[in-house]
């Protein structure tokens, strides 16, 4: 099935399959969320690393490869290559938003100096790649990506990694509320399960962004890999 009949809510079921989107290198950017150490960890507990199993499985085997040679492939092309993680700038991480210091999983005490926090050594940033730390769960709510991205002439946004229903939903949103074009890719993110990650891919395909694989974008940018 093709990226113009699938993902699709049942707000969009019976719509017209959409034209390929137009995107020029010089317009078109990359944008890495959250790739980071700290979701490839096993936690202490068994049973919480049983089931979270299947979720380090996908982001080894599946996600990382894929938006390594996503970056390699835009980065010999002269394509912007973006990064966002989430980290905290003050040591008792009093300057996280609201929905970052709520009780539970989401509860994410990480220091930006701290190993945790760093991009996973595949996925890195390399030369002057922009990288922006955030607080919140959007990259464009918490930190100034909007202006940078208006600044470089980026219209277009490629948008991977992590996590579906949270982080990438918050900043797809954001971007397509600031009229930035935005495509994510099915195959270079992940959820805590395979269901959320496809619930929310259907949740926010059509009115937020266009959801696709990288070897669909790659046709339509015509680029070998």
């Amino acid at each position: 099935m093709s990226w113009k009949t699938a993902y699709r809510s049942f707000y969009y079921q019976n719509a017209p399959q959409p034209k390929d989107p137009h995107l020029p290198w010089s317009k078109t950017a990359l944008l890495c969320i959250d790739v980071q150490n700290y979701s490839l960890i096993a936690h202490d507990d068994p049973a919480e690393r049983l089931r979270w199993k299947p979720f380090r499985r996908r982001m080894r085997e599946l996600v990382i490869p894929n938006i390594a040679a996503l970056q390699q492939d835009f980065r010999a092309r002269g394509i912007d290559v973006l990064h966002a993680r989430i980290a905290c700038l003050l040591n008792d991480g009093r300057d996280r938003s609201l929905s970052q210091k709520m009780p539970g999983w989401n509860n994410l005490l990480m220091l930006r100096s701290s190993p945790i926090s760093q991009i996973v050594d595949e996925c890195a940033p390399v030369r002057d790649e922009i990288v922006v730390t955030k607080t919140t769960d959007s990259a464009l709510t918490g930190t100034n990506l909007r202006l940078l991205l208006t600044n470089m002439g980026i219209v277009n946004v490629i948008v991977v990694g992590i996590y579906t229903d949270q982080c990438i939903s918050s900043t797809v949103r954001g971007l397509a509320d600031e009229s930035f074009q935005v495509i994510v890719l099915d195959d270079c993110c992940a959820a805590g399960t395979d269901d959320l990650h496809q619930r929310e891919l259907e949740i926010l395909n059509c009115i937020y962004c266009q959801v696709m694989t990288r070897q669909e974008l790659n046709a339509i940018m015509r680029i070998e890999g």
